[in-house]
């Protein structure tokens, strides 16, 4: 063994028994072997005589590394060299020689690492150099089944690595497959074939592995050859003799149903197509996927079936002619039943799309009115194949009813897999809607009629059918209980499943009730029979937490729905979520119980809508809301009471304890109108002001709990639209705490309730405004940075996150506070301080900010405080000293001219001309306040700098004078894409 077989077998270890630096230099000395000219020669020679299988592989890469990297640098001596050695070393030559003989006996892997070396040469040298290589390879094929195994594995290779369009290929290579092909058409293919059938007649009973790799061959080069080799009286009926033949290998039969695929699936015209499938005779093939669903032979055929379908759909939907749409048909109609059979019984081939074929049967009846019997019948038996496809595998029945990991990831595969299917189902409830709406009550028929538990995945199903279908039907049609929807939909309300108790059927049947509500809503004699559904052990009390939680959810988007309708049962509604919302306000509740998006307080929402009604007497409404408040606040004193002896194991549950009971009173809150609490029911506002008055002290209590400061602040929004102007006198005592200990994120919460506020009542707010604009004002304006944000590495930090964040808040409050009238807050004798930083970080912003939307609004906020503050064209005492001048000389300069002149400024991007729709509006308002005053500096000053010339000048104070906005606006876009030409860098923000 020399160096070199050392270093290979080094370099191969896996084992990891050799040393990692002993291994580092093999590696390197094979790399440096590699680089060697004449390494080609070296790897022939060692692939002559040495026996050691890496030895072989490392030699056969490299040679061909040396083939396809180096091939326009070989001599013609080395090319012929490479060339007799590879064919000899194929047994295409000397089969005999001890050597050839080797590699055909040798691991697979060696025989087809040596078939891609021949390829290499193959890609450079067919047809233009070695015009003869498939020629030179037939003759050797006599010489037994060796040499035949070596062919099919060239051709294979041929296949995978250059004609195959199953793999991504370069243009090059498409060339060059190109060339190959039609070589092969012109010269050989027609022999290739004929030996193929040669070979498959003399070993079918010999050596029917070795046929099956002649027909696994001959399928992939089926779809470019000429069809006629292979269909006509000679191979078709071989093919069909092997796979019709009882007792013949599996593999084998196999192999020839995939060949008749092969000429099913094969591209062409519609007509030329049809003739084919005609003479396939499918029906020969129909028997063979009844049987062991798991073997080799159903797989196949089930793929031929499919396949023969697919093609005649497509068939049927090009051909123009009558006789052809008959004959197409009548073809369909013959392969369904098969086509369903498999779709329900066997493992459907990878590449067959149930759904898009169906789908595409589907589309070819909605032309077709009335539907005939056989049609109605296809109808069903697609139905049939829907409710197999979506029902669930009763292997994941434990898994899904606790929902563990497992669960979810088989509920979230389902839901994904079953959209096509429902949309298809649909489809067919348009063609169809008569059979669809029987289909589904028979399958809830049978579901109702399942004695047990073991029918859980097919009652899922059914009512999964229902739910679905509603897609496709009108609102008006629900409403009227069209077709069988009068059957159906009570059918539902009134069904006591035996399995209620598995999680996804309780869930599918409270989604499905839901989805019919508005049958309900016309038929309301089911009222009472919907409640008792949701309010039962179907619903709210059912054992599982996941279905009571989204019960809850449905049952109050019902209560929306019906709202005045259920009035007469508040009482029993009532009564029955009394455990639920004692439950829900015990002392004992934690966080742990009910979280997320689906917890107790749509219990509370349901409730509050029920009872914030005026149809309720004033007298019960009082009762009721009181009977809930009540306890509730008593809660929250008593945590209070005890909120500075708590210790830190109790603490974390005390306070999600509070923050549940700050959740639903807020959700209670949602079905009381501001009308009905102030003006016709004061009383009741009454409650709420001095529930709003309970929950404030919770500030007080825990100042630095952000989890119960933020459920507060949510509160006190939902006051704000409850209570309307009545919640002022709560306001600043909250606003103060608020304030106190707010973090930036607190802060920016803090922003949006007063953005709320300043909304909803505009100057009404100016006191409670003017009083905290002031702390605002400092708090922010020391951490947010006047010239902008730092970038690079290591800036997006989550505070700095926090901080862009309160910054983009900050503008929208405010512009809120400058659009509502309220500019005056900024002058006041407290907030004067903060005037000078609020209008440089404005002006920073309008200029720079990389967001056009927050741009345009500082723009928008210097357009109104030009015209609250300024006294006009004819003079007189300014309101805010030297403001006239900064928005003259600062302001027109830097924003209007400026920053647009910077070629950031993009005129395609549509936010981008919006902002400068409002940079113009701001120069024809300080025109108007400003008279020839902001004119003379705009032009003779900021022009000036921008060198632009007098002509332009002038037109600019035509334009602007003559106020027509479009004109003038039009005018600008010019003069500045003007400006930009001879711009000389020279302009810089001030």
């Amino acid at each position: 063994m020399d160096d070199l077989e050392k270093a290979v077998l080094i370099s191969f270890d896996e084992m990891g028994t050799v040393d990692s630096a002993l291994k580092s230099q093999a590696v390197a000395f094979c790399q440096q072997m590699k680089e060697s000219p004449t390494v080609g020669r070296v790897c022939i020679e060692k692939l002559v005589f040495c026996k050691l299988v890496q030895v072989q592989f490392w030699c056969l890469q490299t040679v061909q590394e040396v083939i396809s990297g180096r091939y326009s640098l070989l001599s013609l001596e080395e090319k012929d060299f490479f060339r007799k050695s590879v064919f000899s070393l194929c047994g295409f030559d000397g089969v005999d020689d001890e050597n050839a003989a080797r590699f055909l006996d040798g691991p697979a892997f060696i025989k087809n690492k040596l078939a891609q070396v021949l390829v290499t040469l193959i890609y450079f040298e067919y047809p233009l150099v070695w015009s003869s290589v498939f020629v030179d390879l037939l003759p050797q094929l006599s010489k037994g089944a060796r040499v035949i195994d070596m062919f099919c594995r060239v051709l294979n290779a041929l296949d995978d690595e250059l004609i195959s369009l199953d793999y991504t290929r370069t243009a090059d290579e498409m060339v060059v497959a190109t060339r190959v092909k039609d070589a092969m058409r012109q010269q050989c293919i027609g022999q290739i074939v004929r030996v193929w059938y040669d070979i498959v007649c003399m070993y079918r009973n010999t050596d029917q592995e070795l046929c099956s790799g002649v027909l696994d061959t001959m399928r992939r080069y089926i779809s470019w050859i000429d069809i006629g080799l292979v269909m006509n009286d000679i191979f078709m009926p071989l093919l069909f003799e092997l796979i019709l033949v009882d007792g013949g290998s599996e593999q084998l039969r196999g192999a020839a149903c995939s060949c008749v695929l092969a000429v099913v699936s094969k591209r062409m015209e519609p007509q030329p197509k049809l003739n084919i499938l005609q003479g396939i005779q499918i029906e020969r093939v129909f028997g063979l996927v009844t049987g062991d669903s798991d073997s080799e032979l159903v797989s196949k055929a089930a793929a031929l079936i499919t396949g023969f379908a697919v093609e005649v759909l497509d068939c049927n939907r090009r051909v123009s002619t009558e006789d052809a749409k008959r004959v197409s048909t009548d073809l369909l109609n013959e392969v369904l039943p098969s086509v369903f059979y498999v779709m329900q019984n066997c493992e459907v081939d990878a590449t067959f799309s149930i759904v898009q074929f169906l789908s595409g049967y589907v589309t070819t009846m909605k032309s077709l009115s009335p539907l005939t019997e056989k049609q109605l019948l296809h109808v069903r038996q697609i139905l049939e194949v829907i409710r197999s496809q979506i029902r669930y595998d009763p292997a994941y029945r434990g898994n899904l009813d606790t929902l563990d990991k497992i669960g979810r990831e088989e509920e979230d595969r389902m839901v994904e897999f079953r959209k096509d299917l429902f949309v298809l189902l649909c489809n067919v409830g348009r063609v169809a809607p008569e059979v669809t709406q029987v289909f589904i009550r028979n399958a809830l028929n049978s579901a109702v009629a399942s004695s047990s538990d073991v029918n859980v995945e097919e009652v899922e199903a059914a009512l999964s059918l229902l739910h679905a279908i509603r897609e496709s039907l009108s609102d008006e049609s629900i409403r009227n209980g069209s077709g069988l929807l009068s059957e159906l939909v009570p059918m539902l309300i009134s069904t006591r499943f035996p399995c209620h108790s598995s999680r996804l059927v309780a869930l599918m049947y409270l989604e499905t009730i839901t989805r019919y509500m508005k049958f309900v809503m016309e038929n309301t004699q089911y009222i009472p029979m919907v409640l008792t559904a949701f309010l039962d052990d179907r619903g709210i009390h059912h054992q599982n937490l996941h279905v009571s939680r989204r019960a809850s959810y449905l049952f109050m988007r019902v209560v929306k729905l019906l709202k005045a309708k259920l009035v007469p049962f508040i009482e029993k509604i009532l009564q029955s979520l009394q455990d639920t919302v004692s439950h829900f306000t015990s002392m004992d509740f934690t966080s742990n119980q009910c979280s997320g998006a689906e917890d107790g307080s749509h219990i509370f929402e349901a409730i509050g809508i029920l009872i914030g009604m005026e149809d309720v007497p004033l007298e019960k409404q009082s009762e009721y809301l009181a009977s809930l408040l009540t306890p509730l606040c008593r809660q929250i004193e008593v945590l209070l009471m005890n909120a500075k002896i708590l210790n830190p194991e109790e603490s974390p549950a005390k306070v999600a304890n509070i923050q549940q009971i700050i959740m639903a009173i807020n959700a209670l809150s949602k079905g009381f109108s501001e009308r009905l609490v102030n003006a016709s029911r004061p009383s009741i506002g009454l409650m709420f002001k001095q529930t709003l008055d309970a929950l404030l002290q919770i500030l007080i209590a825990f100042p630095k709990i952000e989890p119960l400061r933020s459920k507060v602040t949510s509160f006190i929004h939902r006051m704000i639209d409850t209570l309307g102007a009545s919640v002022f006198p709560y306001l600043p005592k909250a606003l103060e705490q608020l304030l106190a200990e707010s973090e930036t994120k607190e802060m920016v919460g803090l922003l949006v309730l007063l953005n709320q506020l300043i909304c909803k009542f505009n100057t009404s707010v100016h006191g409670i405004l003017d009083e905290i604009f002031p702390a605002i004002a400092g708090r922010i304006f020391t951490v947010i940075p006047s010239n902008g944000f730092p970038s690079g590495p290591g800036t997006n930090t989550e505070e700095m996150r926090e901080l862009q964040e309160l910054q983009k808040t900050l503008y929208t409050f405010l512009h809120v506070i400058a659009t509502h009238g309220l500019s005056s807050i900024f002058l006041s004798t407290k907030s004067r301080a903060y005037l000078e930083p609020m209008m440089q970080l404005l002006l920073y912003t309008a200029c720079h900010h990389k967001d056009t939307v927050v741009r345009k609004a500082c723009v928008q906020i210097f357009i109104r405080l030009i015209k609250d503050w300024s006294v006009g064209p004819y003079g007189g005492e300014e309101k805010v000293p030297g403001f006239q001048c900064f928005v003259i000389e600062v302001f027109a300069t830097n924003c209007c001219l400026y920053s647009v002149l910077d070629k950031s400024f993009d005129f395609r991007d549509a936010n981008t001309l919006v902002l400068f729709g409002e940079i113009v509006m701001a120069q024809t308002i300080m025109y108007e306040k400003f008279g020839n005053e902001f004119l003379f500096h705009f032009v003779s000053k900021s022009f000036q700098s921008a060198h632009c010339p007098q002509d332009l000048a002038e037109q600019y104070c035509q334009k602007l004078q003559a106020a027509d906005i479009k004109a003038f606006r039009s005018f600008y876009q010019s003069l500045i894409e003007n400006l930009r030409g001879q711009q000389n860098g020279n302009l810089v923000f001030r």
